[in-house]
């Protein structure tokens, strides 16, 4: 039997280190993914979201009015975007995710107040995702208590003496008890097509070179359109039976609400899954393996599901991060089907989430054709 060599477990040594310098996407991957992953969880991650927009409703022009409205504002919690003079503006800023705070602030405030009748502060919060906004709606009361302390005083000074001097009344809209499986679940429908449908689209060409069937694909009389569109369609076929899975699991078992349309969320489910597939397809275009393959779609899905809004909440995350964000296809699709399923949006408030999928379906669309190899010389 023969002894161990270092000079033979030397020579594979290099063997592995020339394999792993020529193999320049695998050896990026090794160091890239633990660096994205330090930046995203050390820098972009936020599990108190501050500066939140808000849309203010004022109906009383006193003092008191404009001591909470710059309360508010100067808490860090609320960043105040949007002032309205009407309930339906209000109603379509919340269902929109324009804002994720509605507050109204009745007219008579200031009158009933000192009156010592106790008036009501309206805080409507999009508890669409809880974690985003519950630190918000705990230190809301208290915000404006101390506020009004300030001008409390004097003659006024007994109305700061006993219970509050005004009820801080909380919505929690579209999911008041809290459920965080109304927030997760529809989510997780974006999260399991996002991962799947890239990564079995992605090895849609490296297949045909790895087993040597790339030549019979190209002399075969179809252009590069009827290629991608024949490689992409069985998975979308696949990802809609996902869904189906995923929509009657949401329903029958954690008890999600359908509020909207089921049809208009079908559409923009079945546009989702064919800018992954498509998306897919680009990285099988440019990858020479199918380990290179599947290591872009990772690549591409560690991204995603931390800046995208799934894990985290995404107005918490700083300026940069969420600029990486919008560019993200998930993104969009988050905010889309959580409008569509919980507070029963229709077409014009989720259209401009709707645009963007479709302008990135039709530019990843337009590079994989560019990149499709009409010659196994260029592979």
């Amino acid at each position: 039997m023969m002894g161990i060599s270092l000079a033979r477990i030397g020579a594979v040594l290099v063997k592995e280190l020339i394999q792993m310098k020529r193999d320049r996407l695998t050896f990026a991957m090794m160091l890239g993914v633990p660096l994205i992953q330090l930046f995203l969880f050390g820098f972009a991650i936020n599990t108190d979201p501050r500066s939140l927009p808000t849309a203010l409703e004022v109906s009383d022009h006193s003092r008191f009015a404009r001591t909470l409205a710059t309360a508010l504002q100067n808490s860090g919690y609320f960043r105040i975007t949007h002032v309205v003079d009407n309930r339906a503006d209000l109603d379509r800023l919340l269902t929109t995710g324009e804002v994720a705070f509605a507050v109204t602030i009745p007219d008579g405030f200031g009158r009933t107040l000192l009156r010592g009748q106790r008036p009501q502060l309206l805080i409507e919060a999009d508890a669409t995702d809880p974690s985003a906004a519950s630190n918000a709606v705990a230190a809301a009361a208290e915000i404006g208590q101390r506020a009004l302390a300030h001008d409390l005083v004097g003659p006024l000074a007994a109305l700061n003496a006993g219970p509050p001097s005004f009820e801080t009344v909380m919505h929690r809209r579209y999911n008041p008890e809290g459920i965080t499986q109304y927030n997760i679940v529809p989510g997780l429908l974006g999260v399991i097509l996002t991962m799947t449908l890239v990564m079995m689209t992605a090895v849609a060409l490296t297949r045909e070179l790895e087993r040597g069937t790339m030549e019979n694909l190209l002399a075969m009389p179809v252009r590069p359109i009827e290629v991608m569109l024949g490689k992409i369609s069985p998975y979308i076929g696949v990802g809609f039976v996902q869904v189906l899975i995923v929509l009657v699991m949401a329903k029958l078992v954690f008890g999600v609400p359908m509020l909207g349309s089921l049809a208009l969320l079908l559409a923009v489910i079945l546009l989702f899954v064919a800018a992954l597939t498509m998306l897919g397809y680009t990285f099988s275009t440019a990858a020479r393996t199918q380990m290179q393959a599947m290591q872009m779609s990772i690549f591409f899905f560690l991204p995603s599901m931390m800046l995208s809004g799934f894990m985290f909440p995404f107005r918490g995350m700083p300026g940069w991060a969420q600029a990486l964000g919008e560019v993200i296809p998930l993104t969009y699709f988050l905010r889309v089907v959580r409008a569509i399923m919980l507070k029963g949006a229709g077409w014009t408030e989720i259209s401009q989430d709707v645009w963007p999928l479709a302008v990135f379906l039709v530019l990843i669309a337009a590079v994989a054709l560019k990149r499709y190899r009409t010659t196994l010389d260029t592979a």
